[in-house]
């Protein structure tokens, strides 16, 4: 089949997510995952890697640590999700992302292989969309011959199709209640479950956490005999300067003379935090024998982008796509307004999904906003607009309901003053929708 063909063929397999029902049913585990591996020749086993889990932040510190090992010269592959634009961006090689014609290559032979173990009764059911865009993930780095494969976990951790790796190090980014429906109803309980990563003698780096998770991770890492890095503990952050809301700042390992001048591209003081994390798994990484350097480092951290995650695509208005779903990354935005454009006035595009905390979104958003515009994701998913501002209008000034969302972008940038900032957050299937168009500059009025 061709690129198109693929494409349809994952996307008629449903949604990402199973519904708790059927996960209440026991119908996802690992079994499709290792019969698909086990077929293709355990292709995860083809590279080292390490597997990053958490709520907030995990694809950031992937992309960081993915940039360090590129600086230090490794061919790597890149594993993350969801995707913004196009599907492909899922799985990069040294950065770039799966051609059309190989994407298209590689899933008409699993759809091939599906069809052969379905028939030999070695699948229960069609592996999910996400089952097989991580396999295919798997089986390109293989034949990519990648080097060291960096591996974003999709939901959870412990039934995670991406958790048939066995990793050189896990890490763990900010554990908050998201997806409360699958992983459970306490920080708690959704970091036993993230903690299903961790392998037994492997490496363990996390930073960021609540004391409820980390004493979750941190028992998890000690009953499995791993090295357990807090990154905050070990290094610390000096003569932090800032300009246009990125860090410049030293780094200094607590026990040692050791230090990094670390200067980033990515805005946001939780970035800062995502490149501690990523610092201490890399120079874990080079304790362990990897020819990971300091120079590489610092290189690998200022190279580092992540789009959808404070990223300006437009100025004179200030135009920002951040995919803020959960009251955690509701309250990093918040922060960001109040310590970087304090005084300017900030017009909310806001779309969400139904399975997110709107209210607590919204209360934590809307009062640092002048206008709020209710608009529409492009997913079955989506909260219609109506419903968005009948159920969270009250924290707005002043909002209006336009749902399409292109047409939402437009009353923004018609409203918007020069010195405005135009935020487009709260689903990150809306900001997929719309980045490029902005960046096309096309269609889309500059205000």
């Amino acid at each position: 089949m061709d690129y198109a063909a693929a494409v349809r063929h994952l996307l008629s397999l449903g949604r990402e997510l199973a519904s708790p029902s059927q996960v209440s049913r026991g119908m996802f585990d690992l079994e499709s995952m290792r019969a698909l591996a086990e077929r293709l020749g355990r292709p995860e086993r083809a590279f080292p890697s390490a597997h990053i889990a958490g709520t907030n932040g995990k694809g950031s510190t992937a992309a960081m640590l993915d940039s360090i090992l590129r600086a230090a010269g490794f061919r790597t592959g890149l594993c993350t999700s969801p995707h913004l634009e196009r599907i492909n961006e899922r799985m990069r090689v040294s950065g770039q992302e799966i051609t059309d014609a190989a994407f298209a290559e590689r899933f008409s032979q699993l759809a091939t292989i599906i069809e052969e173990l379905l028939a030999a009764g070695r699948l229960r059911a069609h592996p999910t969309f996400f089952e097989c865009v991580t396999t295919l993930a798997f089986d390109h780095f293989a034949r990519e011959r990648v080097e060291f494969g960096v591996v974003e976990v999709g939901l959870g951790g412990r039934l995670d199709a991406t958790n048939i790796l066995r990793p050189v190090m896990s890490i763990f980014t900010p554990v908050h209640l998201d997806h409360e429906s699958y992983l459970g109803h306490s920080i708690a309980d959704i970091s036993r479950e993230k903690a299903g990563i961790i392998k037994p003698r492997v490496p363990v780096v996390t930073a960021g956490q609540r004391p409820e998770a980390l004493a979750v991770l941190a028992k998890c890492a000690a009953d499995l005999r791993c090295r357990f890095i807090e990154a905050e503990s070990a290094y610390r952050v000096e003569g932090e300067a800032w300009e246009d809301g990125c860090a410049h700042a030293t780094v200094r390992e607590a026990e040692t003379h050791w230090c990094a001048e670390v200067r980033l591209r990515l805005p946001g003081r939780f970035q800062l935090r995502n490149a501690l994390t990523a610092l201490a798994a890399a120079r874990a990484l080079a304790d362990k024998g990897y020819a990971i350097s300091d120079e590489a480092i610092v290189r690998g951290l200022a190279a580092a982008e992540w789009p959808g995650r404070l990223e300006r695509v437009r100025e004179n208005p200030a135009v920002y796509l951040d995919g803020a779903h959960n009251p955690a990354a509701a309250r990093e935005l918040s922060a960001f307004w109040q310590e970087y454009l304090a005084g300017r006035r900030i017009i909310l595009l806001f779309g969400a999904l139904r399975d997110k905390a709107v209210d607590e979104l919204s209360g934590l958003l809307f009062p640092g906003a002048s206008v709020v515009i209710f608009t529409e994701p492009p997913s079955p998913r989506a909260v219609s607009a109506e419903r968005l501002a009948r159920i969270t209008g009250h924290h707005a000034a002043r909002h209006e309901i336009i749902p399409d969302a292109e047409a939402a972008l437009e009353r923004a940038l018609a409203l918007a003053a020069r010195n405005d900032a135009i935020f487009i957050t709260g689903s990150l299937y809306l900001v997929g929708a719309l980045r490029g168009l902005l960046l096309s500059s096309e269609r889309v009025p500059s205000g």
